[in-house]
């Protein structure tokens, strides 16, 4: 498990930030992801990184679970952004079409999604996601 206050080096999202002046801002608690496009790409390098704590905290409180458990076969590779709905930093939702490649147990796969996200209180949360493919 690779701690998100230690990791360094370009952003897993792959923005072409360093993690510290991208995801980790959001990771770290110095900033609040402005769109629902940096709140999808952050929450990704979560998963990458296995920060529970980050996903349930940006989990709308009406869909959060009560515990995340990551499975140890499964890596997160690449994250492409494929179309936006709104969720900009007037919006209070959004929509955000992804595919996630990840290797598990050996196998390469991918996972399309489209996520609803909504602003409340100037914070953005994921709320729930229709997978298309995995």
């Amino acid at each position: 498990m690779t701690e998100p206050e230690s990791f360094s080096g370009n952003c897993p999202c792959l923005s072409g930030e360093q993690y510290s002046d991208c995801c980790g801002r959001f990771h770290g608690g110095g900033a609040e992801a402005a769109t629902a496009e940096q709140l999808m790409r952050s929450r990704y390098s979560a998963f990458v990184l296995l920060d529970a704590g980050y996903l349930l905290k940006t989990w709308h409180p009406s869909t959060r679970p009560g515990e995340l458990e990551f499975d140890p076969g499964l890596q997160w590779r690449r994250l492409d952004i494929v179309s936006l709905q709104r969720g900009g930093p007037l919006d209070t939702e959004g929509v955000v079409e992804f595919k996630a490649y990840f290797r598990h147990d050996g196998e390469r796969g991918v996972h399309h999604e489209t996520s609803r996200f909504l602003r409340v209180d100037r914070r953005w949360y994921y709320v729930d996601a229709v997978a298309l493919h995995r």
